[in-house]
């Protein structure tokens, strides 16, 4: 007989949380901290909140989810007869993926009958929101633990990221750029432009002088990205920290020069955002070259 099987991902994948609460995902959370206080799992700031202690100068750190955390979350669904698909933030930027392939080992041992599947989705936000977003998709369609998890293997390297930063200073901090790379950058407004590698890594593509000529070259950089994906964007995701007027404008140029059949906004997750910053803004779609 068919077992039934569940749907399982850490928290930085952005979508909105009314998606997946509506779609049964349940989901691990990844702390993080602002001046010495645990936020993440029972207590929560909103995205303002978070963003605007950010934004005067509040100490951030971030955690991956540990062996015992992921399994607090894969043993009911397996007492309960159940397969698992679990889903995590690119082991190029957190030590999640690597902790949930040790649970999945152990728990393995102890529910021999159960297929256990994780995914290192090599995204990060909305990437593997977009990877959340096809299996939810995958499953309603009618596809076993096993294909499903085929799929995404196979679709994730197609997943593109695109995003640029307000301030390079929190860049600094996460040691993505130098000190003084960060001071001459906002000395003459420099924004860069930043893109997700195949390996799961930030890594950043080139500089525009000016917010709005950065989010106009973001948007133009997908273009040669998509290639046999170009009129095959069924949906792009866009995720933003705090800045809801420039994702609006960033959504528009989208649809004059894509149309793609729709626009999914959310928030940037304050595990995420405590690297990247306030005024973040990231697009995330389907392309041949990432």
């Amino acid at each position: 007989m068919k077992r039934d099987y569940v749907i399982i991902a850490d928290t930085t994948n952005d979508l909105p949380m009314s998606f997946t609460e509506e779609n049964g995902i349940d989901l691990v959370p990844l702390l993080y901290e602002i001046d010495g206080q645990a936020y993440g799992r029972d207590c929560n700031l909103t995205p303002k909140e978070f963003y605007d202690k950010m934004r005067e100068g509040a100490a951030t750190k971030t955690a991956a989810a540990n062996i015992d955390e992921i399994s607090e979350h894969f043993e009911p669904f397996l007492r309960e007869d159940k397969d698992i698909i679990f889903m995590c933030l690119s082991s190029g930027i957190s030590s999640t993926a690597s902790n949930a392939f040790i649970c999945k080992s152990e728990l393995e041992e102890k529910y021999p009958e159960a297929t256990i599947c994780v995914i290192d989705s090599l995204c990060a936000s909305g990437g593997q929101g977009m990877l959340l977003y096809r299996a939810i998709q995958n499953k309603k369609n009618g596809m076993t633990v096993e294909e499903n998890y085929k799929n995404l293997e196979e679709i994730k390297m197609n997943i593109v990221h695109k995003f640029t930063v307000e301030d390079l200073k929190y860049l600094q901090r996460g040691g993505r750029i130098s000190k003084a790379a960060a001071t001459i950058g906002t000395m003459i407004n420099l924004k860069p432009l930043l893109h997700v590698d195949n390996e799961g890594k930030l890594v950043a593509e080139t500089k525009v002088r000016g917010r709005k000529k950065s989010l106009q070259q973001l948007v133009r950089n997908m273009g040669p990205c998509m290639g046999s994906f170009a009129d095959k964007q069924d949906v792009i995701i866009i995720c933003h920290a705090d800045v809801e007027e420039d994702a609006k404008y960033t959504a528009q140029l989208i649809e004059e020069l894509y149309h793609p059949g729709e626009i999914i906004f959310s928030g940037v997750t304050p595990t995420i955002g405590a690297h990247s910053g306030p005024g973040t803004i990231a697009i995330f779609f389907m392309g041949d070259v990432r």
